[in-house]
């Protein structure tokens, strides 16, 4: 048997992007399972949620938000701080870029190493990525609650840290109003999990129960479709949760009894794969979800850093 092409570096087929209105002036553009964006227009600026992984992306977003609205952007949030979500923010010429602490922190630490990574994962999303100017900095930062005044009627748009989950700075944006939740990749909807700097126990318990508790009727994860109605987005909600507590259980299972990375993984992807292994990512995912878990039941607090050299011998070993 052939081995499995490294991560997503064969998926090089474009994907057909959607670009849906939630509500009046709230934006969602999703993409058969690449990573989803949106946007939601103030009385007269407007505040984009996630920045796609170069500029000429973004800018191609940019085009189809305008036949919508001309207002300018005023704040760009990023719920973290993976490459694909942040390095094109240059297109967006935000007046503030709005992160988590721990996101600032994070793109100091391994910033440079996450951009090589996820480049040499996703070669596709990487339109023209001689257009990306350099890492992108957030201007603003906090550790529990941002909100933006929308202006007008429009209400408020309040930005929340829920706990370590993904990554330890994701943040969710809210919109009480109009009950639309932005959830980045805490959530997704119909696609697999990326949970390679993730903190699976904090995760599925803490973190997703403070998720669900805003009782969104509308909820923008990650990657996949839009959640519509409150029963699709507890649905969504418990279908990550499940994939985390599937995880946790048999790795923690081989853990345990003293077995191996690899035999954690051959379990893993067993219990998984009937019911999640035709979902955008899923194989590119799971070598790294797993290996992070092992580390986190070894005692490995944070995350170690994922490098383009690291990402290849964690995949011979799992996937080769």
């Amino acid at each position: 048997m052939a081995p499995k092409a490294f991560a997503s570096s064969a998926d090089l087929d474009d994907k057909q992007q959607t670009l849906e209105v939630l509500a009046d002036g709230v934006y969602a553009l999703t993409a058969e399972g690449d990573p989803n964006v949106g946007a939601v227009e103030g009385e007269d600026f407007l505040v984009c949620f996630e920045a796609m992984a170069t500029p000429v992306a973004a800018r191609q977003w940019l085009a189809r938000l305008r036949e919508h609205t001309d207002k300018p952007v005023k704040f760009l949030v990023l719920s973290h701080y993976h490459a694909v979500r942040v390095l094109g923010a240059s297109a967006f010429d935000a007046e503030v870029i709005v992160a988590h602490d721990n996101t600032r922190a994070l793109i100091a630490e391994r910033g440079r190493q996450d951009w090589e990574s996820e480049y040499g994962r996703m070669p596709r999303l990487f339109k023209e990525p001689a257009s990306i100017p350099g890492l992108t900095w957030p201007t603003a930062t906090f550790s529990d609650r941002f909100t933006v005044d929308l202006g007008g009627d429009r209400g408020d748009l309040v930005l929340q840290y829920c706990g370590r989950g993904h990554t330890e700075g994701d943040i969710v944006a809210w919109l009480p109003r109009q009950k639309v939740l932005f959830a980045g990749d805490l959530v997704e909807s119909q696609a697999a999990l990326y949970t390679g700097d993730a903190y699976h126990r904090e995760w599925a318990a803490g973190t997703l129960d403070r998720v669900a508790a805003f009782g969104a009727e509308a909820l923008v994860g990650g990657r996949g479709a839009v959640a519509r109605g409150r029963d699709a987005v507890e649905a969504a909600i418990e279908q990550t949760r499940h994939f985390l507590q599937v995880m946790l259980r048999e790795v923690g299972a081989v853990h345990e009894r003293g077995g191996t990375l690899k035999e954690a993984f051959e379990a893993t992807h067993a219990a998984l794969v009937d019911r999640y292994g035709g979902w955008p990512i899923f194989e590119h995912c799971l070598p790294f979800d797993v290996s992070r878990l092992w580390d986190e039941l070894s005692g490995v607090e944070r995350p170690v850093i994922w490098t383009a050299e690291r990402d290849r011998q964690v995949w011979a070993e799992l996937q080769g």
